[in-house]
């Protein structure tokens, strides 16, 4: 009975699917095209969103639950982890304080740039939208409400919201977190448990099981982001189409010049005044900034965030575990500075106000100091309310801008998730924990695989 050799037989050839980062951006490309057909499908005969427009809606819907279903247990575990981490960092307060720093000045380049858009292109007053079109802003706002709503009013920050059917008069209760309260719970037990220290490490040990359970969860949710990128990107073209963008075109033009700025020129500056090669910062930032632009949550994007800033771009771990998490939550050039600065100046002109110089001043100081506000999950309206209210402008000017915000907001956060990204590794440049050789190096393993492994397949670049 013969065996017929198999030594030296080409091993079966296996399919090989395009890189993640080629994978989203097949899922911008299609959810464009789905959009465009849903949008020339028109409604269904009884009025209603037809077929296609509420699959897309679905779709992105789930994904974006998804993601928000995580956030919590995430927002709890990294902070608690990043707190607590700092006593593994020489000279911690020190580098707390240039974190903060450098958040700052970014952040003040970046209204900056938003302020001088605003006046150079003045959005305000070429635009067709009419008043009658505005929505319901939903929200108000302003700096003492900002300070009283940092008190948590429970322990889990949860509200609750009772709505009554008119019709049926049943009544209907739903919870939701305030993520802001949480952050400030999470950061008063995480600061108690460095003060405690060893008698907290049961707990800490807890946290950073936790903290690695949350973190594998959501990295099975940010693989299905091409199919989420179709849904969402789908729904935006085919609910609000082109008439929308074409109604606020120049304030549009004007937020994206500025996030272009922020991002393509700002930032390649400051990597460049510290040595840095910033088209290796791009290819390292990539994937979060990618992820960022189709999550449009900061939070969401947290662990990628953090993966390539030490992965790929070398910071040190004890550091960017600190670092990353803290800016995931306060650090918004895209919905804190920019956004703020050029709509505060939108609603000034639609309505026809005059801004003084104090007033510029005003918005200066309200997106450097009060970016917290964005807490990485409630977007900009929050932030665009705390500045109206505090200038004193039309909180009706927040629903003239709406129709857009959606599209605004991919843009938004990329720039965001980019400068939580920058932030620590310009810090880390600056205090020596920054590894050159990494951050130099060419782009290796897939920081999507499995639980942020290394594989062998090739990091997607810029």
């Amino acid at each position: 009975m013969s065996e017929t050799a198999t030594v030296g037989a080409p091993a079966p050839r296996r399919l090989r699917l395009p890189s993640f980062s080629v994978q989203v951006l097949l899922g911008l490309a299609l959810g464009v095209v789905l959009g465009l057909v849903a949008r020339e499908l028109g409604p269904a005969a009884d009025g209603n969103p037809n077929w296609l427009t509420s699959t897309l809606d679905t779709v992105g819907g789930l994904f974006v639950d998804l993601l928000r279903a995580a956030v919590i247990p995430l927002i709890f575990t990294a902070i608690v982890a990043s707190i607590a981490n700092l006593r593994n960092v020489t000279n911690a307060a020190r580098l707390a304080g240039q974190t903060l720093l450098w958040f700052a000045i970014t952040a003040l380049i970046a209204v900056g740039i938003g302020i001088a858009l605003g006046l150079i292109l003045q959005p305000g007053e070429h635009t067709s939208v009419t008043q009658d079109q505005a929505a319901e802003p939903g929200r108000t706002g302003d700096w003492w409400a900002f300070l009283t709503s940092l008190v948590p009013t429970n322990f889990l920050a949860l509200t609750a919201n009772t709505s009554i059917d008119p019709e049926s008069g049943a009544a209907a209760t739903s919870l939701s977190f305030n993520v802001l309260q949480f952050v400030v719970v999470s950061a008063a037990i995480g600061i108690a448990a460095l003060k405690l220290g060893e008698k907290a490490e049961p707990f800490l040990a807890f946290n950073r099981a936790a903290l690695s359970i949350v973190q594998k969860v959501l990295w099975w949710i940010i693989r299905l982001a091409p199919i989420g990128t179709i849904g969402l990107l789908g729904y935006a073209v085919a609910d609000y189409g082109w008439d929308a963008i074409g109604s606020l075109g120049r304030f549009t033009v004007a937020i994206y010049v500025g996030l272009a700025l922020v991002l393509f020129v700002v930032y390649p500056i400051l990597l460049r005044a510290h040595g840095l090669n910033p088209v290796k910062f791009f290819s390292g930032a990539w994937p979060a900034i990618q992820l960022g632009f189709v999550s449009r949550s900061s939070i969401g994007t947290l662990p990628v965030t953090e993966q390539v800033t030490e992965r790929n771009l070398g910071v040190s771990r004890s550091y960017a575990s600190f670092a990353v998490p803290f800016g995931s939550t306060t650090k918004m050039d895209g919905c804190a500075a920019i956004y703020p600065a050029i709509a505060a100046i939108f609603v000034a002109q639609f309505f026809g106000l005059d801004l003084s110089v104090s007033d510029y001043l005003l918005i200066v100081l309200v997106s450097v100091v009060g970016s917290a506000a964005t807490a990485g999950t409630t977007g900009a309206t929050v932030m665009l309310t705390l500045t109206l209210s505090t200038l004193g402008l039309p909180l009706a000017g927040v629903g003239l801008l709406l129709a857009v915000d959606p599209i605004l907001d991919m843009g938004r956060t990329a720039v965001n998730v980019a400068g939580q990204a920058l932030v620590p590794t310009i810090v880390a440049k600056r205090e020596g924990l920054l590894d050159l050789e990494i951050y130099n190096s060419d782009r290796r393993g897939d920081v999507f695989a499995d639980g942020g492994e290394e594989r062998p397949a090739e990091l997607a670049t810029a």
